[in-house]
């Protein structure tokens, strides 16, 4: 018995492996752009992959809701 465990053991590390493998091309293969769109630093790839890390999260710009659709956008440096 101790075999077989340590061939389903074996087998479960080598899909995990290949797992984490195809999640590493994939991020890999993506733009910038887009890593930057989900949070990922192209940096931080291999470290997610593997778990050991969190990404720190990518600054983003800020965006202002209007309150109704004729509102007006009234600048910070702007004197009434």
């Amino acid at each position: 018995m101790p075999i077989v465990n340590l061939l389903i053991s074996a087998g479960r590390a080598f899909a995990q492996w290949r797992r984490r493998e195809q999640t590493y091309a994939e991020l890999r293969a993506l733009d910038d752009h887009s890593l930057a769109d989900i949070g990922i630093r192209r940096s931080d790839i291999r470290a997610i992959c593997e778990g050991s890390c969190a990404a720190a999260p990518v600054p983003r710009a800020r965006r202002e809701k209007f309150i109704s659709p004729g509102a007006r956008l009234i600048f910070p440096s702007a004197k009434p």
